[in-house]
Formats: structure tokens, sequence, C-alpha cells
């Protein structure tokens, strides 16, 4: 096993740690009526989005990089490796977007809520917003499918 591969596949390990931290947070608030809870497992979420998940997200794409590079597997021609990269993409650059953004209008609502002593309307609403959910699902979602193709290399 070369390093890179070594560096890509713990890094791996790190972004499904990430992934998981921040989607057991949402699910669990889903399961839930209790807006207090709610709002502090989208809090905790949001949290585990930026310190694991988006930093697992930018070393598996940078370990993926060099490992290719060091292999000389080409990046463009390579047919299932293009596919790996462009749901990479739309993870990164769609998917992880969309949540850390209903995450973090959640945080900063019930952080304005904690200091006024008192839920607003706004903050239900965000609560209720199924962005989170939705979007962090696919990204879950897309992790057999990239998995698949990186196993199987089916073109």
């Amino acid at each position: 096993m070369t390093l890179f591969r070594l560096l890509h596949v713990l890094a791996l390990f790190w972004m499904m740690a990430g992934l998981g931290s921040v989607m057991v947070a949402v699910w669990r608030a889903w399961g839930t009526s209790d807006i207090n809870l709610r709002a502090t497992l989208l809090t905790e979420a949001q949290q585990n989005e930026t310190r694991w998940l988006l930093s697992g997200l930018l070393a598996t794409g940078l370990t993926g990089f060099a490992w290719a590079a060091a292999e000389n597997i080409n990046l463009v021609t390579t047919g299932w490796l293009l596919a790996l990269e462009l749901i990479y993409a739309v993870d990164v650059f769609i998917f992880l977007p969309l949540l850390g953004v209903g995450l973090r209008r959640v945080r900063l609502l019930a952080l304005q809520a904690k200091k006024r002593g008192e839920t607003s309307q706004e903050l239900e609403d965000a609560i209720n917003d199924r962005v989170p959910v939705v979007f962090g699902t696919l990204m879950v979602l897309t992790v057999p499918v990239m998995t698949w193709l990186a196993i199987y290399k089916p073109f």
C-alpha cells in the first residue's frame, strides 16, 4: 500500500466520521418534537459540520488527487474516476454548502433566542426547514455510489 493510498483511506474515515456526526444529530433532531432539543441538536450538527465533515471532505479530495497523480491515473479520461470526481464535486459544491447554510441559520437564530430568552417564529421556521435533512441525506446516499465506482471501476 502506497503512502498516498494510506492517507486517502484515513481521510475517507475522517470524512465518514464527520458525515456520521452531522447526520446522526440532524436525524435525531427530526425525530423529536421538542423545539429546544431540536435547536441544540442542529447546533451540534453545525459544529460537527465545520470541525469534522468539511475538513474530512477536503482531506479526501486532496489525498485522492495525490494518490491518482502518484499512480499516473488520468483524471479526465478514466471514466469511473471522472464519474467519482463529478459526484464528489456535487457533494462539495452543492450539497455541503446547502447543508451548512441551513445549519448555520439555526445556530445563529438559536443564539439570538438564547440571548433574548425566548424563541422566535423565525427560529421555529429555521428548525422546521428541511434543507439540512434533505441535502445531508443526499450526501449520505452518494457515498455508496462513490464506493461502488472506486471498487468495481465499471467504465
